[in-house]
């Protein structure tokens, strides 16, 4: 299967949490980073996860979003540090590679706000990504 979402880092899962409806999953990326994933428990049922199990944690570019320091205060657990290799700015939004521990992600943001953050090849920045806003796929 072919898929449009460009952001798929390969992880492991380290914990499951199910609740009545949804459950959290943490994910130890291949990069040595974490990321929490919180999908249905009926999915996390059928798609057998346990510690151990390999997946790839998928994410839409418009769902990432970017800050030039780690924000404290913030419900996002997701805060991925990287830096920004590469972007490509259109007349109202701009597509920004970072490069994270153990892959590369898009974030599809604002033109406005790829200015006021005053993005460039080389500089520091964190993903942020709400943990609703990660699927998770097993092979």
């Amino acid at each position: 299967m072919s898929l449009s979402i460009r952001n798929q880092l390969p992880g492991t899962v380290t914990a499951v949490t199910p609740g009545e409806a949804m459950a959290t999953v943490r994910v130890r990326l291949t990069g040595g980073q974490d990321l929490t994933a919180a999908i249905t428990r009926e999915a996390a049922d059928d798609l057998r996860l346990i510690p151990g199990t390999a997946v790839r944690a998928l994410l839409k570019a418009t769902e990432v979003s970017l800050a030039t320091a780690p924000v404290e205060g913030l419900s996002i657990r997701n805060q991925l540090p990287g830096t920004v290799t590469d972007i490509a700015a259109g007349d109202a939004m701009t597509s920004v590679r970072v490069t994270v521990g153990g892959g590369v992600l898009t974030a599809a943001i604002t033109r406005d706000a790829a200015e006021d953050l005053a993005l460039s090849p080389g500089i520091p920045v964190v993903a942020l990504i709400k943990a609703t806003d990660v699927a998770l796929a097993t092979a």
